[in-house]
């Protein structure tokens, strides 16, 4: 036994140990420094290529346990190998909100796994059990829930949030349903250009993906109140029970916010117009949460100096996220603009008496929490075994403050901004489809800029799908580069119709989305070298 005790950490904190254990993160850390290149987005050299239809067939057969362990230098020697070729957070990542950790976060994430508790109970997990407490009550007042009645925890990301907060919204309106199974008359409703979260959760509720109504997008992709009116009327109409409505405080292509006030006010009306119990209000939030840092900034005297058009964007977006302290419950996704780690997103109540819904009888769970060491028993979470991601966020929180997150937003509103003037001046048949945020989604044309037909129903689907193609060939040219430089791209941005056929069409555009720290003004001269490299050879061709 005594040869296995050098693979762990020591009992007794004795310093041979611990320089061991500083000695292989220092081999890790060095060896990940000499791979990394700030013109390349990825660690030392393309490896296999991982688009092969082959490549992962390859790898599950020549996987095997070795018969002898290996020494630990050896088997970080093997995890740097395969480390090669991985994508980095920099720069030249413009695509999604994968974000780079903060230093503090990474810390904290490290600190995590040596407490290694199971942040289920507060016996296994004392230190997030505090930490998570102190993180609910700060986010709570941060946007203006009653901290003294709310309640969270830390989850798996913004799906796990939407699947716990349609599963309180159906024990809330039916008890007996975590029993006796779900009804068949409920219907929830959400935009058309919402995260497919929700659709899962319907999958895994039992509800189903057929009572799920999804709203039309107005211009600006927020949701539009008249249709959510109509459809919810004509489910009412029909015998059906409106359960639950998912707003979307940021949407993932082109951050579209929807109204909360103008949503809540109109669920208010049809409760008291129909009779209706309270229709549940879920915040998805998981993309823009962070702009909540914003609720109380003085937009007047602006301390932080903000620029002008940076300023307007920041108080257009405040004017919606004041009112989030209507929903129900929402989420903060900090591995996205919080830039943590992931998976660090937490769950957030405005009445923390909701989780009662779905909590277990102590009865269901004699293993942890009615022993009388601890009363932090978090048995309404779905997981059994949650880790203490709450630690990562709270360093981050403390690290930051909101000052910094301030700074950081602001920052990335203004690289947008420098990247949507540029685009304009740079490319003749080239439109901006979406409002000013951190991300720009972007189109281009073959011989003149039809967004406006477009966006409106004025082109027909042929027009519609030739530009489509256009742009989903210069997605695949780029993609070729992707090492070197990745713009996001998505092949549904939003939904329009064809004036010939009446039917509703996607749209294919490209995502600017700069969400690293390193990034500057003068790194636009190297996106633009990329983009004129592309798209000026693919409309040659054309």
């Amino acid at each position: 036994m005594d040869s296995l005790h050098t693979l762990y950490p020591s009992i007794d904190g004795n310093k041979a140990s611990r320089d061991e254990m500083v000695s292989y993160l220092q081999y890790v850390l060095e060896q990940l420094d000499k791979m990394k290149d700030p013109n390349s987005l990825i660690l030392g050299e393309e490896q296999l290529n991982s688009d092969s239809k082959t490549y992962y067939h390859m790898l599950a057969e020549q996987a095997f346990i070795p018969e002898k362990g290996h020494a630990i230098d050896q088997t970080l020697h093997q995890l740097i190998k395969l480390s090669e070729g991985h994508r980095v957070s920099n720069s030249n990542y413009l695509a999604n909100a994968s974000s780079m950790p903060n230093t503090a976060s990474l810390v904290a994430n490290f600190l995590m796994t040596l407490l290694n508790g199971n942040n289920l109970w507060d016996v296994e997990g004392s230190t997030s059990a505090n930490v998570e407490t102190q993180i609910v009550s700060m986010l709570s007042k941060l946007i203006g829930f009653d901290a003294k009645k709310s309640g969270g925890y830390t989850t798996w990301g913004g799906q796990g949030a939407t699947f716990t907060s349609l599963r309180i919204a159906i024990s809330k309106r039916y008890p007996e349903a975590n029993k006796s199974g779900v009804p068949r008359n409920l219907y929830c409703f959400c935009s058309e250009l919402s995260h497919y979260s929700l659709h899962k959760s319907m999958e895994a509720t039992g509800l189903g993906t057929d009572h799920l109504i999804k709203i039309k997008a107005n211009a600006d992709h927020s949701i539009n109140i008249d249709d959510l009116r109509k459809q919810m009327e004509t489910v009412i109409a029909d015998g059906g029970v409106p359960l639950y409505v998912l707003t979307t405080m940021g949407t993932t292509d082109t951050f579209g916010i929807d109204s909360i006030k103008e949503v809540k006010e109109l669920l208010t009306e049809l409760e008291h117009k129909y009779k209706l119990n309270d229709i549940y209000l879920h915040a998805d939030t998981a993309m823009g949460g962070m702009f909540a840092f914003f609720n109380e900034y003085d937009f007047s005297a602006n301390p932080l100096n903000i620029e002008k058009d940076v300023l307007d964007q920041l108080t257009n977006i405040h004017d919606k996220y004041q009112h989030v302290k209507l929903a129900d419950s929402l989420v903060f996704d900090f591995h996205k603009l919080g830039q943590t780690p992931y998976v660090s997103s937490l769950f957030l109540l405005q009445n923390k008496s909701d989780l009662q819904a779905v909590d277990l009888h102590p009865e269901e769970t004699p293993y942890v929490g009615n022993k009388g060491f601890g009363h932090y028993h978090t048995s309404y979470t779905l997981e059994c075994s949650r880790a203490g991601t709450s630690i990562p966020i709270y360093a981050s929180l403390l690290t930051f403050g909101v000052e910094g997150y301030q700074r950081l937003l602001a920052n990335y509103l203004s690289i947008n901004l420098a990247f949507r003037k540029r685009l304009k001046t740079e490319f003749k048949f080239v439109a901006i489809t979406n409002e000013l945020s951190p991300i720009t989604t972007f189109r281009f044309y073959q011989d003149g800029v039809n967004w406006e037909e477009e966006k409106y129903g004025l082109s027909t689907q042929q027009q519609i799908q030739s530009t489509n193609e256009l742009n989903e060939k210069l997605i695949e040219s780029m993609g070729v580069d992707r090492k070197d430089l990745y713009f996001g791209s998505t092949r549904k941005q939003c939904t329009v119709r064809a004036i010939d056929t009446n039917e509703q069409v996607n749209i294919t555009s490209h995502k600017f989305f700069s969400i690293s720290p390193y990034t500057s003004i003068e790194d636009m001269d190297r996106y633009f070298r990329f983009l004129h490299k592309h798209v000026d050879e693919l409309l040659v061709m054309k």
